[in-house]
């Protein structure tokens, strides 16, 4: 068992949790800023943070005092905080003093934190899917009641992380809508344009009995269906699906090809620079503008290549092809990741796929949390997905995954 899911059984399930936010870790979130500066102003402290935690990252989402977007895991406080009870949180008073964090780097060096309050964000199924923190470079005393306060900024926190989420989430059931009314009218065209080739055929007929009745039958038919016909080019017509809309700005909870190459690069630089990885990312040029829901999609992406960082060698290589190709009227997304780490067993790759995996270190000696992969297995399901891996001991390993994205 790992060194998070041995403090925690339902760690998978928290991270399920946090995924189903649907929250973009690169985006400024809307109300959050105004709190966690409050939560500084409270406590009297330089710097606050509110981080959420996945499989290998502490992603800090809204920051104030200090600029910073993400922490490995193993090497955050408030990684220990998420497992701490939200009515005590924890408090550690000499970060110097403390064996856990005494050699952190950000305790040795700048910004030589000393003190750390962190306070759990519980949703309301009672995972801590990350922190509300509070640091300083002196040692402070916090009093009670300021402690109280914080409790109830954290609360806020939640809260408006699962507001934001629930409009992600209605905006996404719109688009859905929208995109059923143009599979039926996408469905009626073909009987609709059967009718009226019958009733060409019917209007071209010289032999037919009482043929004024069936020429009046026919004109209504064909009335009829050329009306329902022009209905359904009005509803498929609602949004441009020609190349007008190939390039247009893109809404709430929305990616194309191109921003999302253009995040995971900034997201995972930090990473890729550290091992001297090479980290290469191309698309297929057809779609690439074209707009889908990135619900998950970040979860999935990220959670498989910091597994490819961490089982490839310094001087090593990944490289990620996407691809955004149209069946009918969905959108299918197709993601490959490729790397030429240490590679997997044919019984590590069927656990992986059937049963769930377990941890392992990396080649840089980065602590396996081993539920990463696990996480996108269940995450691809859930998008009714595939999930493909070809992989050999010693020669790399390469993922192939496509899921609906609309």
């Amino acid at each position: 068992m790992n060194q998070i899911s041995s403090l925690n059984e339902n760690e998978l399930d928290r991270l399920l949790a946090l995924s189903n936010l649907g929250i973009d870790y690169y985006e400024p979130k809307q109300g959050l800023d105004f709190l966690t500066e409050l939560a500084a102003k409270v406590s009297g402290t330089e710097i606050s943070l509110v981080n959420l935690i996945d499989t290998f990252t502490q992603w800090s989402v809204s920051s104030y005092g200090v600029e910073i977007r993400q922490t490995p895991r193993e090497e955050s406080v408030c990684q220990y905080t998420i497992h701490a009870s939200p009515d005590e949180g924890l408090e550690v008073e000499d970060l110097r003093t403390d064996e856990r964090f005494k050699d952190m780097i950000y305790v040795k060096g700048s910004p030589n934190l000393r003190y750390y309050m962190g306070l759990p964000l519980t949703s309301a199924e009672g995972y801590n899917f990350g922190t509300l923190c509070v640091m300083d470079s002196n040692l402070i005393h916090l009093s009670d009641d300021a402690k109280e306060i914080l409790k109830l900024i954290a609360k806020q926190i939640v809260d408006r992380l699962q507001v934001n989420s629930l409009v992600a989430h209605l905006k996404n059931k719109l688009n859905e809508s929208e995109l059923s009314q143009k599979k039926l009218a996408h469905d009626i065209r073909g009987p609709i344009g059967g009718i009226i080739g019958l009733s060409d055929l019917i209007l071209d007929e010289d032999d037919l009995t009482d043929r004024n009745e069936i020429l009046e039958y026919a004109e209504m038919i064909k009335h009829s269906s050329l009306s329902l016909l022009d209905l359904s080019k009005e509803i498929l017509s609602k949004e441009s699906d020609g190349k007008s809309n190939r390039i247009r700005d893109l809404k709430e909870g929305e990616t194309n090809l191109v921003k999302l190459k253009e995040t995971i690069v900034r997201l995972l630089a930090p990473q890729t620079t550290v091992k001297q990885i090479r980290f290469d990312v191309s698309l297929v040029d057809e779609n690439k503008f074209e707009s889908f829901s990135k619900l998950y999609v970040l979860q999935i992406l990220g959670n498989l290549l910091s597994n490819s960082i961490k089982f490839t060698n310094p001087g090593g290589y990944i490289s990620v092809l996407m691809n955004l190709k149209r069946r009918e009227l969905d959108l299918i997304l197709e993601l490959i990741v490729e790397d030429n780490g240490t590679g997997m067993t044919a019984s590590k790759i069927n656990e992986i796929l059937k049963e769930g995996t377990s941890t392992h270190k990396g080649t840089d000696g980065e602590v396996g949390f081993g539920l990463g992969l696990n996480l996108v297995r269940l995450l691809v399901n859930q998008q009714e997905g595939t999930i493909e891996i070809d992989s050999e001991v010693g020669s790399g390993t390469k993922f192939r995954i496509e899921m609906k994205v609309n």
